[in-house]
């Protein structure tokens, strides 16, 4: 079992910056790709960023593409979401999840992390 534990999310202003974390732990020799999802209020959860441990491949949503970067460090077992020039839009519950193969579609992701909120005020 793999088990992902987020942190970083907090109340900021529109235009500022926020770095999510995402530690895993467990069997973490299945995960093959990590992933970034949210859900904003009354809305579905959608995509975000994905990234492979092992080539470092990304995939990015359009609506954050140039403002968010994904990144891994395979020693800490953590992969950061690096959120730049936010809007209020991106106001969401932000999850990360595990996937064994490479993916960006949620229903690939077996383990998920409880959540962080991300709040941008206008």
């Amino acid at each position: 079992q793999v088990r992902l534990v987020e942190s970083g999310g907090g109340l900021v202003q529109a235009g500022e910056s926020l770095r999510l974390s995402c530690v895993v732990s467990g069997r973490t020799g299945s995960s093959k790709t990590v992933g970034w999802f949210r859900r904003a209020p009354g809305k579905e959860r959608g995509f975000v960023a994905a990234i492979t441990w092992t080539d470092s491949r990304t995939s990015y949503s359009d609506s954050v593409k140039e403002r968010f970067t994904i990144s891994r460090d395979n020693a800490e077992n953590t992969v950061y979401l690096q959120m730049n020039s936010l809007k209020p839009e991106d106001t969401a519950v932000y999850y990360c999840a595990s996937s064994t193969i490479w993916s960006a579609h949620s229903v690939h992701f077996g383990s998920w992390g409880q959540g962080t909120q991300v709040i941008v005020s206008s």
